[in-house]
């Protein structure tokens, strides 16, 4: 303390550490702030970044950001790497500074050069995302590695990731394995759960189910929704564990309420099945509404059909057909079939036989059987489009290829109108298409 009241600023940052921390003394956050800001006043930069963060804690002294980025810059400019660090974070997010995702990647990239894994790693985001610099995501490869080698978590996370989805550099599924690995084994989360689907589908890895259970419920048992979400769904399907719908409905709700909407709309249908819980409708519907604002396909397209059956919710077309249409303009070919019939029909949308023809076109080009058929008696009877036994018979011809019996009874029945040269064409187009 001597040396420190003499005004060495060393002496005053080791003081007022030891009253941060409480070592040797009293904590006290207000004396801390005292000390740092005397060392710092000096230039001591570890007492200016320390002084930083207790303003951007709000410790000892009213939360300021802009306070902090003041003493960050101060350390910053002066090498320190933690405060170039912090401040990039201050930079990136417009915390205390304005949003300047330039001067983050200038920030980053100094701390990045000193060798911090935490600055390599963002600043391999920020090449990944194009934020403040042009996207280059071999640049990215490369410093998420240098995060990576370091042992950092997060950079062995989405160097795995990388490897996974061939993003800056060749896609190798074993390197993605190994790199999810290093960060599992370490705790991380999303790698645990990551993991876990490499080994549930055998990607990289010979499949293990049983290994993907155990990694699920590491991540799970950290309550990460994805690891909560896939562990029901083992348990749903007795993948790598006995059946226990029980089970999987628990682990479901875990995730659904920490807003995984696939876990919601998982839960939507145990509750509209009565799998693990007692049947409840309503509480289906509420579940897939959820999932289905989040935007979640399949859950608009569920939520549609209760709306179309009245099941857990007043009939209703004109939802039936929105929830139907939210679905469908995903590229969903159930929703898309299903909006199309609701045009032709004039339910819940005023008729319209060429928006029908519209829709079908969609859902027979995702090669969708009952699309198909549609489409084909759409053609025969020239509802929606110029009438045409050619297209007719085409598309009846790839719906009964599908197993679809109607097509087949009605394609047979349409061939007795038509021509062999008519038929020859439409079962060449059927060939073509099929080739696609």
């Amino acid at each position: 303390m001597t040396a420190a009241a003499q005004g060495y600023n060393n002496a005053q940052f080791n003081v007022a550490k030891m009253y941060a921390e409480g070592r040797g003394v009293t904590q006290n956050d207000a004396a801390a702030v005292s000390w740092y800001r005397a060392a710092a006043e000096q230039g001591n930069l570890k007492a200016q970044s320390a002084l930083g963060l207790m303003y951007e804690t709000g410790r000892g002294v009213t939360q300021s950001y802009a306070a902090a980025a003041i003493w960050y810059t101060k350390a910053a400019e002066q090498g320190y790497v933690i405060s170039q660090y912090n401040l990039s974070v201050m930079y990136r997010d417009g915390r205390g500074v304005a949003q300047d995702l330039a001067a983050a990647v200038s920030w980053t990239r100094k701390a990045a050069d000193q060798g911090l894994p935490n600055a390599q790693y963002n600043l391999g985001v920020m090449y990944a995302n194009g934020q403040g610099v042009a996207q280059d995501l071999a640049a990215a490869v490369s410093w998420t590695r240098k995060a990576a080698d370091q042992g950092f978590p997060n950079g062995q996370y989405n160097l795995g990731v990388m490897y996974a989805n061939g993003q800056g550099v060749a896609q190798d599924l074993a390197a993605a394995v190994s790199w999810y690995r290093k960060a599992a084994e370490q705790g991380y989360a999303d790698a645990q759960s990551n993991l876990g689907a490499m080994y549930a589908n055998g990607q990289g890895v010979t499949q293990d189910l049983a290994a993907a259970v155990s990694w699920y419920r590491k991540a799970a048992d950290q309550g990460f929704p994805n690891g909560q979400y896939n562990l029901g769904a083992m348990y749903a399907n007795g993948r790598g564990v006995a059946q226990d719908l029980g089970a999987a409905v628990s682990w479901y709700r875990k995730a659904a309420d920490q807003g995984s909407s696939n876990a919601q709309y998982a839960l939507g249908f145990m509750y509209e099945n009565g799998q693990g819980v007692t049947q409840d409708l309503a509480a289906a519907v509420s579940w897939y509404r959820k999932a289905a604002e989040q935007g979640l396909i399949s859950a608009q397209f569920a939520l549609g059909l209760m709306y179309k059956n009245g099941q857990g919710v007043t009939q209703d077309n004109a939802a039936a057909a929105d929830w139907y249409r939210k679905a469908a303009e995903q590229g969903d070919a159930d929703a898309q079939s299903n909006l199309a019939v609701m045009y032709k029909l004039g339910q819940g949308v005023p008729q319209d036989d060429a928006a029908a023809v519209g829709w079908l076109r969609k859902a027979a080009d995702r090669d969708h059987a009952i699309g198909q058929y549609n489409l084909g008696v759409m053609y025969r009877d020239g509802r929606g489009v110029k009438q045409n036994s050619v297209e007719a018979y085409k598309w009846l011809s790839l719906a009964a290829g599908a197993g679809n019996a109607s097509a087949t009874r009605q394609r047979d029945t349409l061939a007795a109108t038509m021509s062999a040269t008519q038929i020859a064409e439409a079962q060449r187009l059927a060939s073509e298409w099929r080739k696609k």
